[in-house]
């Protein structure tokens, strides 16, 4: 699968910005790692976002690769060229080269997939959320490789809401599931890379397995920086992932999913705009921004979904301006949202308790808030277990900050 055409519109618009970092990718520094490669057949999980600084996608690079041969490719959910909806199931394809569908019939790869395959690699972009699942498309394709003797690869990529900011409870076990499998903080300030070295090395893959793993790291990168200072052009993940701002809110926002309130998808600004026909915008707008969240304020809004919930009704809400991207608490927000929705229309508003929760990665979030428990108090009682988590994260980390 060739994705020429694309390339060429991605050659401008991927060239480095004077006043950013010039940070390159795996797949910018895969001519290092050829070894790996030479005289193998290669198996790559990947999407639209596989490009390297000059414009070229993994498939192009691979295939220009002397004594590699590209037997078979793997999409998450989304599909290999980002376009299908959220939670759509995707069926594979056949041909000269296959494109098996990780976000369908399955979503580990099977021996039968694998069985032409020496080298399996991995190159998506993720958003550094726990619950975006291209995480986990990658951690069971780490399991899928282990157990049929198949070396991985996974060439890094920035983490765009940057490597520092580590926030939210630690997943329980009981939560496990593929918006969450590990017990990891919603918003865990790591790459791809580094997930996969630590899923890896604590022993989190299925029966204890472990892959034989190679991260191709970046290069310039810091922990620091988010995604419009590296230099890199911003592809967008997924559908509704548009730009940097609805990333940086996402880790919270998304909690909407779990309610019957409209997180803005079927939208020009998902995640940064929300509500519902039953919400009062001017009454919700003046709770929230004298809540003084940080880096954040809200201002009334209202919108019309073609997609999604309520698609072709009129909502009311509030969207949200960035203030201070560096001081944003994004999941203790959107918890905080949630709980002002609840409190101003318990008749309307409902939990989708199941999702919420596994969202959350516990029950004490939505319990908390249905019973009117204090939140501080709760959120203090996950500060052990993060503590915790960080400690064991520092092992993990590729870059300097």
């Amino acid at each position: 699968m060739k994705f020429a055409k694309a390339t060429a519109i991605l050659v401008l618009a991927t060239s480095l910005c004077a006043c950013c970092a010039a940070v390159r990718t795996g797949l910018d520094n895969i001519a290092s790692y050829e070894r790996i490669f030479r005289g193998k057949r290669v198996g790559i999980i990947t999407n639209h976002t596989a490009y390297n600084s000059a414009g070229r996608h993994i498939t192009d690079v691979f295939g220009d690769m002397e004594g590699v041969r590209i037997t078979a490719l793997f999409g998450p959910e989304h599909g290999i060229r980002g376009t299908e909806a959220a939670g759509k199931r995707i069926d594979s394809q056949t041909g000269d080269v296959p494109v098996y569908s990780l976000y369908g019939k399955t979503v580990k790869p099977t021996a039968r997939m694998l069985r032409d395959v020496d080298v399996l690699v991995f190159d998506i972009q993720d958003v550094g959320a726990r619950f975006y699942t291209y995480t986990y498309t990658m951690s069971l394709a780490m399991e899928a490789a282990a157990e049929n003797g198949k070396r991985f690869v996974v060439l890094d990529r920035p983490n765009p809401i940057n490597g520092l900011t580590v926030e939210g409870n630690i997943l329980e076990p009981k939560f496990a599931s593929f918006v969450g499998l590990y017990p990891i903080p919603v918003r865990h300030g790591m790459t791809v890379g580094e997930l996969a070295k630590m899923f890896n090395r604590q022993g989190w893959l299925k029966g204890g397995v472990k892959a034989d793993l190679v991260v191709v790291p970046m290069q310039g990168w810091r922990r620091s920086l988010w995604y419009d200072e590296t230099g890199l052009r911003f592809i967008k993940p997924s559908p509704n992932m548009t730009n940097l701002k609805t990333a940086a809110v996402y880790p919270g926002l998304c909690l909407l999913e779990g309610t019957n309130v409209s997180e803005g998808r079927g939208t020009g600004k998902p995640f940064l705009q929300f509500g519902a026909p039953w919400i009062a915008a001017d009454d919700l707008t003046v709770r929230l921004n004298k809540l003084g969240l940080p880096g954040m304020q809200f201002q009334p809004a209202s919108f019309t979904p073609n997609a999604s919930k309520y698609a072709g009704e009129a909502c009311h809400g509030a969207e949200i301006t960035i203030t201070h991207r560096d001081l944003l608490e994004p999941y203790w927000t959107g918890i905080l949202i949630v709980n002002e929705i609840y409190r101003m229309h318990p008749d309307e508003f409902e939990f989708r308790a199941e999702h919420f929760d596994c969202l959350c990665g516990t029950a004490n979030v939505r319990n908390a808030i249905a019973s009117g428990s204090s939140l501080q108090s709760l959120k203090e009682s996950w500060q052990a277990r993060l503590k915790a988590f960080l400690q064991i994260r520092k092992k993990y980390l590729l870059y300097p900050e």
